[in-house]
Order: C-alpha cells, then sequence, then structure tokens
C-alpha cells in the first residue's frame, strides 16, 4: 500500500473523528470526506436552501482539493446525498454545481436520497474522488 497523506485545509473546520481530505502517493488519486454546508467555524450555511447549500458544500469540495493540489477539473467521480430527495431538487442541485465545472464537462456523478445526514440542518452533501496526473 502506498503512502497516504491527510493535509489539513485551511478554510474547512478540522474534526478529529475523520479527514477532509486523504491523498494516497504513487496514484495521485484524492478521496475527499463527504463534505457538507458549513464555514470553517462549523456554522451551517444556507439553512433551508437547497441552492445556496450546494453551493457551499462546493466550495468546500474545492478547499479539500486545493489542500491535496487538486481542482475541480481533477475530479472524476461525485457522489451527492440529499435528504427528502424529489425529482425537483436534480435540478436545483445541478444549477448550482454547474459553475464549478467551467469546462462543461461534469464528472461521473451519483445522486443519492437519504432519510437524513449528521445534522438536522444539513440537506446536502457531496465527496468527490480527483486523480492528478
Amino acid at each position: 500500500m502506498g503512502k497516504l497523506e491527510c493535509p489539513r485545509p485551511q478554510g474547512l473546520q478540522q474534526s478529529p473523528a475523520f479527514s477532509q481530505v486523504v491523498v494516497a502517493a504513487g496514484t495521485h488519486t484524492i478521496y475527499t470526506a463527504g463534505q457538507v454546508s458549513t464555514d470553517e467555524s462549523g456554522a451551517t450555511i444556507g439553512i433551508g436552501d437547497l441552492a445556496a447549500q450546494t453551493t457551499q458544500v462546493m466550495r468546500n469540495v474545492g478547499l479539500a482539493l486545493a489542500a491535496a493540489g487538486a481542482s475541480y477539473s481533477d475530479i472524476v467521480k461525485i457522489t451527492t446525498f440529499v435528504v427528502n430527495y424529489r425529482p425537483e431538487h436534480r435540478a436545483v442541485i445541478g444549477k448550482a454545481r454547474a459553475p464549478f465545472f467551467a469546462d462543461g464537462t461534469p464528472p461521473a456523478s451519483t445522486l443519492v436520497g437519504v432519510g437524513a445526514l449528521a445534522h438536522p440542518e444539513w440537506l446536502v452533501e457531496i465527496e468527490a474522488v480527483a486523480v492528478l496526473g
């Protein structure tokens, strides 16, 4: 097994329970933890607003990737978890995510409806896999 590095990204809340991002040396595959709509202090951004939360989540994904030397263009797969998913949520999430994939080619993606996330204010959580080189 290769060496794993867990950078501590500035701008994201640090948790003793998980790493926000893990870099696997040798293959340059980067796995982010599921990102939620919190700021660095842990305050929820966009309470009750799926679009605002999705935007903040994507910003947090970018911060995690940047700590590992990657960017949105390096993402190969994202998984999105949505509380009480309804079909109309897909367009809201897609519109909020689109600006982060400026070349118009989004990564492979999975959308999963869930009953709840780890905090009752969170509506959406996104994890990403990125590859460098």
